[in-house]
């Protein structure tokens, strides 16, 4: 789950942007890593302490770097935060949730339906409608492959990666929105303690003293950082040398990289079954993305059209 909003240069992608290329595809699988880790750390203190920790670790971090200055801030920016801030803790807890259930690649793959039907439902393209079609066969096809162990997926696992997505959604919305409210990174930064704040009593019920065992604050820590601090600086730096399209359709190859990763760290093999269905997830992704692209383009000409003839 990295951030997917931003506004990067238009135009085609060039040879010197490769450089670019490389730190999305490792700021995807950065996430990805963090995830695998985080993982390891359920048996001894549960997804929900797991979710807790990063949370925590992440807010503190935030905090320090950014260094928030909320005296001054309105009603607003504290409610867009606040609202920031719960999507966070839940889409985090409710993949951690489903993480601990079905495979990684699973998970990743049906959070991804969250969003692509955003992106459907606020262009009202019917083309995007049909890529959201062509993502639910891929979804429907992972149950039909299984949890490569031989037995069928955990509907709830299911369920709460849909879930996640959902969430995954709202964070999208209100990234957006609490970006263009307050200043700098100020918003991530109390959302993020604000999170902290909301899911410290489950992690401390859940999982209690062993949140302070010094080997699970370090897994923690590089859980925060893999799956936080990494990603989000490698994309900001990204954002500003590639064009949109490109950025999102690389994005576009979490559910894929997370396939792989939860081979290679957890050992998570996928019949082929599933690795069709998570291809069909990519490229339903990537073709709405790059159809979301030729569209702004379309505009943009358009507009730039309109304004010669009216000026001339």
């Amino acid at each position: 789950m990295s951030a997917t909003t931003g506004a990067g240069p238009r135009g085609g992608a060039r040879r010197g942007d490769l450089p670019a290329v490389g730190m999305v595809l490792g700021a995807a699988a950065s996430v990805q890593v963090g995830a695998g880790v985080a993982s390891s750390l359920f048996a001894s203190i549960g997804p929900a302490g797991a979710a807790a920790l990063r949370l925590v670790v992440a807010g503190v971090v935030l905090l320090l770097v950014v260094r928030p200055r909320v005296r001054s801030w309105t009603r607003r920016q504290w409610l867009l935060s606040a609202g920031f801030g719960v999507s966070l803790a839940a889409m985090n807890t409710s993949f951690y949730e489903a993480l601990s259930r079905i495979p990684l690649g699973v998970a990743v793959t049906c959070e991804f339906l969250g969003p692509l039907v955003l992106s459907a439902v606020l262009t009202h393209r019917r083309r995007d409608l049909l890529w959201v079609g062509l993502a639910l066969v891929g979804v429907v096809g992972l149950g039909v492959g299984g949890d490569g162990a031989g037995g069928s997926l955990d509907p709830l696992g299911v369920l709460l990666a849909l879930t996640a997505g959902a969430f995954w959604a709202g964070y999208v919305l209100l990234s957006a929105r609490v970006g263009a409210a307050t200043p700098g990174q100020s918003g991530l930064a109390v959302a993020s303690a604000i999170a902290a704040l909301l899911l410290t009593p489950v992690g401390v019920l859940t999982a209690g003293t062993d949140l302070l065992h010094p080997q699970v604050l370090a897994l923690g820590l590089v859980v925060a950082l893999a799956s936080s601090v990494v990603p989000y600086s490698l994309e900001l730096v990204a954002l500003r040398r590639l064009p949109e399209r490109t950025f999102g359709v690389l994005l576009s190859l979490e559910p894929a990289i997370a396939a792989v990763v939860g081979f290679l760290l957890l050992s998570q093999a996928l019949p082929w079954t599933s690795v069709v269905a998570v291809a069909v997830v990519v490229a339903a992704s990537a073709g709405s993305t790059a159809s979301a692209g030729r569209e702004r383009r379309r505009a943009d000409r358009d507009l730039a059209t309109r304004a010669a003839g009216g000026g001339g």
